[in-house]
């Protein structure tokens, strides 16, 4: 399948960004946010599969980027694997993953377009990456395909760039700036090339519609059992990130198949 314009685009922006985004995860990894993510996911996940050992749980990581979910889950004792679209990013996962890349098969992969077997997994998981898809509702597909019958669904998210469609949101936005600035805390979305990121936004579907609304009404229809978490940035996210995204929450989307 050819690329989407929009996905060339996010092919060379996450290029050009994989070194500073890895450093970001190394954050996450070196702080709290390591024991309050893989609590979350593990609670997740062994929640849904009480009785089965975690090796033999196969996990997908989509949109793996530079490692951070996919180290937390090979680190837990779960058989991983981790997709991206970015070789840049791969790159920069293994690295982070240490002695535990050993442990997780990576491959570059265009998260709308899976090259897996139908029912391989019995997690697919991701984060911040459903929102600057050209296609969301294929990729939703396509994750609801490679899931196993009994399989679970971990969706990550946020309206990050709402404040480019709605005036409510736009106020929320440059409150957030403003907060971050006060507390003299760094500003995550004001960083690098962020001016790029806008265009992209303003290029895909989601960033102008409702969610986790969108996502439950695509997963229901997929023939999922799909509920939210509105709350779930409250359990895993530090007070800079609390600060900074205080206007976009980050949700849980968790769908089931029967």
């Amino acid at each position: 399948m050819s690329n989407h314009p929009i996905i060339e685009r996010n092919l060379h922006y996450w290029t050009q960004r994989a070194a500073s985004y890895s450093k970001a995860n190394q954050g996450e990894l070196s702080d709290s946010r390591r024991s309050h993510w893989s609590a979350e996911l593990c609670r997740q996940i062994d929640g849904r599969f009480p009785h089965t050992a975690r090796e033999k749980i196969r996990v997908l990581e989509v949109g793996t980027g530079p490692g951070f979910f996919a180290i937390l889950l090979a680190e837990a004792g779960y058989r991983v694997t981790a997709i991206d679209l970015t070789p840049g990013m791969l790159a920069e996962a293994k690295q982070n993953a240490g002695e535990l890349a050993d442990k997780i098969d990576f491959h570059e992969m265009n998260a709308e377009a899976l090259t897996f077997a139908d029912a391989s997994f019995d997690v697919v998981i991701s984060r911040n990456l459903t929102w600057n898809l050209p296609h969301p509702e294929r990729a939703c597909a396509e994750w609801c395909r490679v899931l196993a019958k009994g399989g679970l669904l971990l969706n990550f998210d946020a309206n990050w760039y709402a404040y480019l469609f709605h005036d409510g949101a736009r106020e929320g936005y440059q409150r957030d700036r403003r907060n971050s600035e006060r507390l003299g805390l760094g500003d995550v979305n004001v960083g690098e090339n962020f001016d790029v990121m806008e265009d992209i936004a303003h290029r895909v579907p989601l960033s102008a519609v409702h969610r986790p609304e969108w996502d439950v009404n695509v997963l229901t229809g997929l023939g999922l059992r799909v509920c939210t978490d509105s709350r779930v940035w409250e359990r895993v996210w530090d007070r800079q990130e609390k600060t900074n995204c205080a206007s976009t929450p980050l949700f849980l989307v968790r769908g089931e198949k029967a």
